[in-house]
C-alpha cells in the first residue's frame, strides 16, 4: 500500500523533500526536549542549607542522637509505623526504617524529598523508609502509631486538634517544641554529642472519657483535660487518676480502679474492693 502512495516523480519528489523537513524538525527538537527532561529530572546534587525558608519553618537537621533518642523514647519497634512531619533529609525516617520499623515522611521542599529518598536508597532501606512531598495538614495520618516532628510551637498547637483525635495510645514525640498547655507524658535531654535542640518531648494520645459513666450500677462522672482527670464516684472525689492512651486508673475511698477504655466502655479490676473486676458503660 506504500507504494500506491508514490504514483507520480512529482509526487515522490515531494514526499522526499517532507521527509528530509521532517528529519530536520526532529534533530532541531532533541536539545529542547533534552533541556525538558533535565529541568525535570531532580538535581542529585541538591545539598540543603542549614536555615533555609520552608513552607511554614526554616531547615534544621535534628542532631542524631537526639535522631536516636526520640524513637527510643516512643519506644518504636518493628509493626510501628511511624510518620515524620516535616522529613527534611529524611534522618528520622531512616534511622526508624534501619530499626525495622515501617517509617514515611512528609515533607513540603521537593528537593528535600527526592534527597530523603537517595539517602534512604544509599542505606539500604528504601522498602520501609518513603517520602512524599505534601502538607502535613492535608495528610492522614490515622495510620501511624509514632508521629515525630520538629516544627515550631504555634505549628504543633495548629497541629493538635489532629493528633489529638489519632488512635489512643499513639505516641508523638516532638525536639524541643511543647504543644500549648498539653502537658507531655514524658521529657528527656541529650548532653553526649549534642550542642542544640537536644530535647525531646512525648505525648501519649489519651482516650476520650469525659462525661457520665456508669460503673456497676453507680454514678462516675469524669471530667478531662488531655490526660489529666478529675470527677466523682457517687459523689466521692476521685483522685490520683491517671490516663496513659487507653490505661485508665484511679482511686475511690481507698480502693484503687485499672482498666482498659474501648470506646463507650471500660473495663478492669479494682484493689481493696470486691468483686475484683469492674465494668463501666457511657451515658
Amino acid at each position: 500500500m506504500m507504494l500506491a502512495l508514490l504514483g507520480s516523480s512529482s509526487q515522490s519528489k515531494a514526499l522526499r523533500q517532507c521527509a528530509r523537513g521532517m528529519a530536520v524538525l526532529a534533530v532541531c527538537a532533541l536539545p529542547a526536549l533534552a533541556a525538558v527532561q533535565a529541568a525535570e529530572k531532580p538535581d542529585s546534587s541538591y545539598v540543603p542549607d542549614v536555615g533555609q525558608e520552608g513552607k511554614d519553618v526554616v531547615w534544621v537537621p535534628t542532631p542524631q542522637t537526639l535522631v536516636d533518642k526520640m524513637i527510643d523514647m516512643a519506644k518504636a519497634a518493628p509493626g510501628d509505623t511511624l510518620i515524620d512531619l516535616g522529613s527534611g533529609d529524611g534522618r528520622l525516617v531512616i534511622t526508624a526504617a534501619r530499626r525495622g520499623i515501617k517509617a514515611h515522611g512528609i515533607e513540603y521542599n521537593p528537593e528535600m524529598v527526592e534527597l530523603a529518598r537517595r539517602n534512604a536508597q544509599a542505606a539500604g532501606v528504601s522498602g520501609r523508609a518513603t517520602f512524599a512531598k505534601a502538607d502535613l495538614f492535608e495528610t492522614d495520618l490515622s495510620g501511624a502509631t509514632v508521629i515525630t516532628l520538629f516544627l515550631l510551637p504555634t505549628i504543633n498547637e495548629k497541629l493538635r486538634p489532629h493528633l489529638l483525635n489519632l488512635k489512643p495510645g499513639t505516641r508523638v514525640v516532638s525536639n524541643t517544641f511543647p504543644m500549648g498547655d498539653w502537658r507531655p507524658d514524658e521529657q528527656a535531654t541529650v548532653t553526649e554529642q549534642c550542642q542544640t535542640w537536644c530535647s525531646a518531648l512525648l505525648w501519649i494520645v489519651p482516650a476520650k472519657v469525659e462525661g457520665a459513666w456508669k460503673l456497676d450500677g453507680r454514678e462516675l462522672k469524669l471530667a478531662q483535660q488531655f490526660q489529666r482527670l478529675s470527677g466523682t464516684l457517687d459523689a466521692r472525689p476521685i483522685d490520683d487518676a491517671t490516663l496513659r492512651g487507653d490505661d485508665i486508673s484511679f482511686s475511690v475511698n481507698g480502693v484503687r480502679y485499672r482498666g482498659k477504655v474501648n470506646g463507650n466502655t471500660m473495663q478492669g479490676t479494682r484493689a481493696g474492693g470486691s468483686p475484683a473486676s469492674w465494668t463501666a458503660v457511657r451515658g
